[in-house]
């Protein structure tokens, strides 16, 4: 159930994103503005902002908004998932199994060693478009939707990415992908 769940909030948000991205921006500040609209709208908190308990539950922790999944949290092996299409999720939502391996949620904050800060706009573009890190390095795993984000116009990707790069930045090295058990 959880994962039908979390599976009809990732399409919706790429559903979503894909229809909102009509308008280009004309200035500095209003593609800021229209990237932030379009990372609310794309869910991208949902998977790059970490959870804490709050008084209803479960609520993004914005003080470590976009920072991926921590890079302190033990986390015990994944359970075996017998063979189909399952996947394992933390209650977080920043860490994923599945036959892909391990995934994080990768930090996106504006920090220069740990975050997107040390990108260029080229290489975010790159990388929505291809679904390869950095444009060019490892795959992105999932849940990352990175081939409805990269169905994005130029001009919508590189609004997501001045926004990002103006989102303070949070030093948390995310732990590398883990390859799927050899068997």
């Amino acid at each position: 159930m959880r994962k039908s769940v979390v599976s009809l909030v990732v399409l919706a948000s790429l559903a979503v994103v894909l229809l909102a991205s009509a308008a280009t921006p004309s200035s500095p500040s209003s593609a800021v503005e229209h990237g932030r609209y379009l990372v609310t709208i794309g869910g991208c908190n949902d998977c790059h902002t970490p959870l804490r308990m709050g008084p209803k539950g479960p609520e993004p922790d914005m003080t470590r908004m976009l920072s991926g999944h921590p890079a302190g949290a033990k986390l015990p092996p994944p359970p075996a998932l017998p063979p189909g299409p399952w996947n394992v999720v933390t209650a977080g939502l920043t860490a994923w199994s599945g036959p892909w391996g391990v995934s994080y949620a990768a930090n996106i904050t504006s920090d220069i060693e740990t975050g997107v800060g040390g990108w260029t706009e080229e290489m975010f573009v790159k990388t929505m478009r291809t679904g390869k890190h950095l444009g060019m390095g490892r795959d992105l795993l999932p849940p990352m939707p990175w081939q409805g984000v990269g169905q994005l116009n130029d001009a919508d990707l590189k609004a997501v990415f001045a926004y990002l790069k103006s989102v303070p930045a949070i030093s948390n090295s995310v732990p590398d992908p883990i390859p799927p058990a050899k068997h």
